[in-house]
């Protein structure tokens, strides 16, 4: 494990990081308003998606100022540097890695001179093609070690067209997932992959528009969602108003896993609010995985509305049998390894009197190594837990993601290894039930043939070639510093 920086460590327990998406984005043309302030609370809706650095780009029309650095949204920026920020058009961008380590130099948006001026990317999701792309800079190009980077030098060596051209041009050779939002001087874009797979929306604001990663960002700054950008769209908003031009046919193949845990539970998806989905998902996880039992509790907070659900389903009774320290997940000091020992102990506490001599129903969003739900168990038994039946509202999570989800290698996934019975012996729990995936499917009312699935069934919608995996790929290539782990 890395030495402490005084930065932030993603997880008290070195061996049991959850699911992590790579990042929110955000972006705003809004003339007379203050872009700053909106791109900085559009960022804070979206820092579940990126808790690593956070940054914006902002222009005036003459010149674009970059300003961003590790930590959170609001760690990274504060009133007065607001308020230095002056102009009326921003992205704006949180980060979690997936390719290139938690570095400054990694740190979103990116920024290259461009023509006669300048251009700021921000990135959520993942390529699958990086190495052929990094191919097409000339070896000194490359300042940072990101599939981002890569993309956003090559929007900027132009070749005398506008940038509107050279994303046209660019963006058919790209593969994997992306959601972009970027911007000259004047003029914001956006433009997501054919198979959209990481969530995208554009909404209008009084006096101009903004785009953003959820729905529950448009909420925040008092945007009017309009619609989802489509699989393979790019848009231009500037003066003109809002332009669509589509450089690919659209592929759906929207992120299952945004249901389950990605995604905030306000956020709407598809046409459906997160939130029913997963209260949904619960119910069909009753009836699928019954069990005999006093209480039904959550994991809060990613496993409250499938736990919801659950005891709808079931008739049993919800009760909030833990408590959740909502600061220590993002922590800038490491534990000691007294502490560390504790694991799950510093984010969950038991409630004792709820749970004392009672049969508990264990509702959790995923299974990912086990090492938490290991720990959990035996929390409950030492507070008096008479029987515990773990209830997951995903199936067994079994692939890694190369779409922009830094899951565990297949290797280190139990679900990956074990059969279900396996788990159940190896977590210590009285039964173990996993949601089917045709159920939770049914559940988000979207068509099975238009969602990525991977991470559930091996079946990857965009081919991924082995030599182009890893997320450390580019600094193996350019030779540049790795930092230490998320982990």
């Amino acid at each position: 494990m890395s030495q402490p920086d005084g930065r932030l460590s993603m997880d008290l327990d070195p061996f049991e990081r959850p699911a992590q998406d790579e990042c929110g984005v955000f972006g705003v043309w809004a003339p007379g308003e203050e872009v700053s302030k909106l791109t900085y609370f559009g960022l804070y809706a979206l820092q579940h998606r990126g808790q690593e650095s956070a940054g914006i780009a902002l222009s005036d029309g003459e010149r674009i100022v970059v300003y961003k650095d590790m930590g959170l949204v609001s760690q990274v920026f504060d009133e007065s540097t607001l308020e230095s920020l002056k102009g009326h058009l921003a992205i704006g961008h949180c980060r979690y890695s997936t390719t290139g380590s938690p570095v400054w130099e990694n740190a979103q948006p990116t920024f290259y001179t461009a023509r006669d001026g300048g251009l700021a990317l921000g990135h959520n999701g993942n390529l699958i093609n990086t190495p052929e792309l990094a191919a097409m800079l000339p070896n000194d190009r490359l300042g940072a070690s990101t599939d981002t980077e890569v993309l956003t030098n090559l929007l900027a060596q132009g070749g005398g067209r506008t940038t509107e051209e050279a994303a046209l041009e660019l963006l058919p050779t790209v593969q994997g997932a992306f959601s972009l939002v970027f911007m000259d001087e004047n003029t914001l874009y956006a433009a997501r992959d054919p198979q959209g797979i990481r969530p995208f929306v554009l909404g209008r604001l009084g006096n101009g528009w903004a785009v953003a990663s959820e729905t529950a960002a448009l909420d925040i700054v008092g945007a009017t969602f309009v619609r989802e950008i489509e699989p393979g769209e790019m848009l231009t908003i500037d003066e003109r108003g809002v332009r669509s031009m589509r450089f690919a046919s659209a592929e759906p193949k929207g992120c299952l896993f945004e249901y389950v845990y990605l995604a905030r539970p306000d956020t709407t998806i598809a046409g459906r609010n997160v939130n029913t989905t997963r209260v949904e998902v619960g119910r069909r996880l009753a009836e699928e995985h019954p069990a005999e039992a006093d209480l039904v509790i959550p994991v809060p907070e990613s496993g409250t509305p499938a736990a919801v659900g659950y005891a709808r389903g079931s008739g049993i009774p919800f009760a909030q049998g833990l408590v959740k320290n909502s600061y220590v997940g993002r922590t800038f000091i490491q534990p000691s390894q007294t502490l560390r020992e504790l694991g799950i102990r510093l984010k969950l506490n038991p409630l004792r009197d709820v749970i004392e001599g009672k049969r508990l129903v264990v509702v959790d969003d995923s299974i990912v190594r086990g090492n938490t739900q290991r720990a959990l168990v035996r929390m409950l038994r030492e507070a008096g837990a008479a029987e515990v039946h773990v209830r997951i509202s995903s199936p067994p999570v079994m692939w890694p993601c190369y779409y922009g989800v830094d899951f565990a290698s297949k290797a280190e996934l139990i679900a990956g290894n074990l059969s279900t019975e396996e788990i159940r012996a190896s977590i210590g729990a009285d039964s173990l039930g996993f949601i089917g995936l045709d159920e939770l499917v049914a559940a988000t009312e979207v068509a099975k043939d238009r969602l990525c699935r991977a991470c559930f069934d091996g079946v990857y919608p965009i081919e991924v070639d082995e030599a182009s995996r890893g997320k450390y790929l580019l600094e193996k290539a350019c030779g540049a510093p790795k930092a230490g782990s998320p982990a």
